[in-house]
């Protein structure tokens, strides 16, 4: 057999796997969480959540970690919903664990549908902005989607999306999700665990959890796209 035999069965083989995985993803997820998921549903539900938890805390953060994979992998809506309720219900250190490692998976099996399933469709759509991250990649490397995963106000979806039809490989689009997308989970993780209940969160949002601490990590939250910017910046140009 050939090499060139080799890995075009190869690459079948992935496709039938992620496309697989995502008709069960898809699936399960109409099954469960319907079109996504509501801070308000889940208010509804608030003591029935702790107590399980309490009772099957195991069980409790499989199912957390699989929703949220499927949840994002998918692209449906409620993953800041979700990472606010991970760590009201696991606290802030177990919470930012499962929500830094599902968000990842999931975008890393939303960058393997984009480039295995659903690629032509996604650059008839988005041929413009693919080319301005073919250019970004090409100049910044893997520095140019770790800036954009700083960036909340960026949509990871999007990103996650074109990505996967540019040709960065998924290591290096896994460890820099995982790094770039840390901060901003640390701060919606710490918000939940924070709070002294959903209704909280759910009625005023940040505003009804204020603190020094939120504040400054805020703060820091805005600034910190900034300032790797302009340490890359610097780090460029005393090796030129």
């Amino acid at each position: 057999m050939t090499a060139g035999k080799a890995n075009s069965r190869s690459k079948i083989s992935v496709k039938v796997v992620v496309i697989l995985i995502g008709v069960v993803g898809i699936a399960s997820s109409f099954l469960w969480i319907g079109e996504g998921v509501s801070l308000d549903t889940l208010v509804q539900h608030e003591s029935g959540l702790r107590v399980f938890q309490q009772v099957q805390p195991l069980v409790t953060y499989g199912i957390a970690f699989l929703l949220y994979v499927t949840l994002t992998g998918i692209s449906l809506p409620g993953a800041s919903v979700l990472t606010l309720v991970s760590g009201w219900l696991f606290g802030f250190i177990p919470g930012l664990l499962l929500v830094s490692f599902a968000s990842t998976g999931g975008a890393s099996l939303a960058f393997l549908l984009s480039r295995y399933v659903f690629g032509d469709v996604i650059q008839s759509r988005c041929d413009d902005r693919l080319q301005v991250f073919h250019a970004a990649l090409e100049r910044d490397g893997p520095f140019y989607l770790f800036t954009l995963r700083l960036m909340p106000a960026v949509p990871y979806v999007g990103v996650n999306l074109v990505m996967g039809l540019t040709p960065i490989g998924l290591g290096t689009f896994w460890w820099v999700s995982q790094l770039g997308m840390l901060p901003a989970t640390a701060v919606y993780v710490f918000v939940g665990a924070t709070a002294p209940d959903l209704r909280t969160v759910s009625d005023n949002g940040m505003t009804g959890i204020w603190s020094p601490e939120l504040l400054g990590a805020l703060a820091l939250l805005g600034l910190l796209p900034l300032l790797v910017r302009l340490g890359f910046r610097r780090l460029r140009a005393s090796r030129l």
